[in-house]
Parts: C-alpha cells; structure tokens; sequence
C-alpha cells in the first residue's frame, strides 16, 4: 500500500482525509478508490485542472500543489514523484532496463516471464515508469522497464530514475529521427543504458554500434541459442545450460525468430540471475505479447498482426519472418511516423525489401507507392482490394504506425490505422 502518512522522501503538507492507496496514475480518468491521483504539467494543460474530478472519483489522496481535501500538498508534484520513485527503487535488488528502435515490448515480455518479474504492461513514459517503481516497491520480485526515448537527453533522465542493474539494446535503426537526427544520435542516446552497469547486453542487429558489449540471438552471438528452427506454428531451439549440463529445449508457439532472440535474452539473463533454465522456458513458452505487436492469428490463410507501431528496422525484420514462412506471401505496409526529412527515401529502402520478401505488396496512405505494387489512398479501398486477392493457404502481414505523431513545429502526423484491417481480414476468414 501507498501510504501518505508514512515517511515520504520529500516534504509535504498531508491532509487528514488522505488514505493509503493501492495504484498511482497520472491521468485522472484512472482515479479511483484504490488510485491515487497526481497532477503533473502537461504539454497543453495542468494535471491541477483535474483533481476535482480525481476526488470525486474516489482517489484517496492527490499529490498537488492546491489546498484541497485528500491532498498531499508539495510544491512541485512532479519532482515529488521523481524522488518518491528513485527512492522506492532503491528496495529492488534486480532491475531490467531496455531500449531499441524496436523490440523493446516483446523483450520484455520474455525476460520478464523468464526472471518470474513484474513488469509494465503498456506505457514507457517517465511518469508511467515512476509510478511503476514506486508501486512494485518492496514486493521482492525482480523488475523489468521498457526505457524507449524520442529526444535528446531523456536516457540520462530515464537512467537517473531506473538505475538499472542490467541495461538491453534490443537494436538500433532510424525511429524518431524528428528530434533525434540521426541513426548516430539514436545509437549514442540509447547506449548510455549499457554504462556502468552490473550486465550489459546487446541484441545481434545493435551490435555493430557496441562492439565492447556482449551480444545475445543466435549463431555469432555471445550468448547463442542452437538449431532454430521456425515454422508457421512457431518457433523451437535449444539453450545450453553451461557447465557440460546440456541444452534447454525450447518451444514457442505463434512466434518469429524476434521473439526467439527475445528468448534467448531471457535464458542469457536467467542463467546470470541464478533463475533455473527449465522454469524459465516453461514461463516464455505461455508469453502472449499485445494486440498489433506480432501476433500470428492462423486459420484459412495467416494474419500476423503487427499493425501497433512501425520504424524501418521493425519492418525488415517483419519481412523477414514472413519471407521464412511457406504459401503465398502477402505485405500490406503503411506510413512509418516520426522519421524527419528523409522519410520518402526511409519508405522507398522499406518498399524495395518489401518486393524483394514478399510475393504480393499492398501499400497504403502518404508513401504507399513507395511501400507497394499495389498502392491504395485509404484503408476502406486497401480493404476491399485485399480481401477479394487473399486466398487460402496465404500469409498476411499487416504492419504500420497507427499513433500520431508531432513534429518539431507542432504538426500532427496521423499514423495509418492497419488495426481495422486486421479485424476485417479475420471477419472475412470467418473467425
């Protein structure tokens, strides 16, 4: 329990009404009788504009500036939770940080079931992790955080906060060039969660721009699975278990050689943290990573949803995967956001891999040219083409950035959307 009354790291003023609370959120909308509520600045508006609604909604305290019931009054609620966080993470013996262009989720999906640990579920935000930490607090269980940046300086921010014992570059590609600038930029950034450290890993893809940094994936890597094997069912190799003691077996379901090399960063992390191998491939063997993140869905044809976020690096790996499976294959690419000015030529390098990975390739939106044979203006016309081409015994790969993105000068970019087409094609499949 989040107790307000007990010795807090910062100064406040706690009114006598506040009440331990179970969960922190930053958005008042999740406030709520277990849910304490904290009002931080945002871009647009002040969290303070909401605390009567987080009040009404039940929360048992506020942590805010304002003079109001239930409040646990600081002058400045965003350095208040900063130093709460730093402070309960200190009661963490095992803290898994992880960055990348890509795979960052799926990464910490399996390492978090391979080390039995808590771990967030969706957001990477610097508030979202703070109220992460300062939840999980003292429940002796490791911790794993997707550390994910779009601008300069964050990663020292994010460290500063974490201070992880083990630091993870899943890989390194163009994604938010708009503030970051260039692939360099990104791979300096990102590679401060690998500085001092008590372990530090790389994924195959990253280690070019780490050679000082043991890598992990498969044949060349330090630690190395054997003998992938990969099939529309899914994915099996074996682990060694060190000291002449044989190999793991592992069998993943529904999965692509990402979530092997997913795998093998568990059982590498596993064996350091003293886990056994066997538990922890039994617990990656159940993993279910979210909607849209590379989930195969098979039936009368295959759709593998991974229509939640797209960087080019993401998508050649996709490409991949789909290019190792039997039948037809079929891409259906869309816009990849946040890639600054040389975004067309980004698409243009993604679209002519495309071609080269795939039997048929379906573009869609800005860049659809560039990303397809077969370029459509707007989902609903991308629909109606699809389904009347798709056929028994196809693969489908659905892929795009689906969010909005803002520039440097505050304009939108709307991402693509893929996600209806997903349910369209399963609709259509009969499921």
């Amino acid at each position: 329990m989040l107790d307000p009354f007990a010795a807090l790291p910062f100064a406040a003023a706690v009114h006598p009404e506040a009440r331990a609370a179970q969960r922190l959120t930053w958005d008042s909308r999740g406030a709520g009788p277990d849910t304490a509520f904290v009002a931080l600045p945002g871009e647009q508006m002040h969290g303070n504009r909401f605390v009567e609604q987080a009040l009404a909604a039940g929360a048992p305290f506020v942590l805010t500036d304002l003079e109001v019931p239930r409040a646990v009054r600081v002058p400045d609620a965003q350095a208040a939770l900063l130093a709460w966080a730093r402070h309960e993470r200190a009661s963490n013996a095992l803290v898994v940080g992880i960055t990348g262009s890509a795979g960052k989720t799926t990464a910490k999906s399996y390492v978090a079931a391979a080390l039995d640990a808590l771990y967030m579920p969706v957001y990477n935000t610097i508030p979202a992790i703070a109220c992460f930490l300062i939840e999980a607090s003292g429940l002796g269980r490791p911790l794993v955080v997707e550390m994910g940046i779009d601008r300069p300086g964050e990663m020292a921010e994010l460290m500063a906060l974490v201070n992880p014992n083990v630091g993870v570059v899943t890989s390194i590609g163009p994604a938010h060039l708009e503030q970051l600038g260039s692939v360099e930029r990104i791979a300096s950034e990102k590679g401060l969660i690998l500085q001092g450290r008590e372990l530090a890993l790389v994924g195959q893809q990253a280690a070019a721009w780490y050679p000082d940094a043991p890598s992990y994936g498969f044949a060349g890597a330090h630690w190395a699975g054997e003998d992938l094997t990969l099939t529309p069912e899914g994915a099996s190799f074996r682990y060694p278990q060190g000291g002449g003691s044989g190999s793991v077996e592992v069998h993943l379901p529904l999965v692509a050689r990402v979530q092997a090399e997913a795998a093998v960063l568990g059982l590498a992390l596993a064996g350091w943290a003293g886990v056994p191998l066997q538990e922890a491939a039994r617990r990656m063997a159940g993993v279910s990573v979210p909607g849209g993140r590379y989930r195969v869905l098979p039936g009368r044809f295959t759709v593998i949803d991974d229509a939640y976020n797209a960087s080019p690096v993401a998508v050649k790996a996709a490409l991949d995967a789909l290019h190792a499976l039997p039948g037809r294959r079929i891409s259906v690419l869309g816009r990849m956001l946040e890639l600054g000015p040389t975004e067309r030529e980004l698409h243009t390098e993604v679209g002519a891999y495309a071609r080269q990975r795939a039997d048929l390739t379906f573009g869609v939106g800005e860049f659809a040219a560039e990303l397809g044979e077969r370029a459509y203006r707007t989902v609903p016309e991308l629909t109606e083409a699809l389904l009347g081409t798709v056929q028994d015994g196809d693969t489908v790969l659905v892929k795009a950035s689906r969010g909005i993105s803002w520039t440097p000068e505050r304009r939108a970019a709307q991402g693509v959307g893929l996600d209806t087409l997903v349910e369209a094609l399963l609709g259509h499949r009969g499921d």
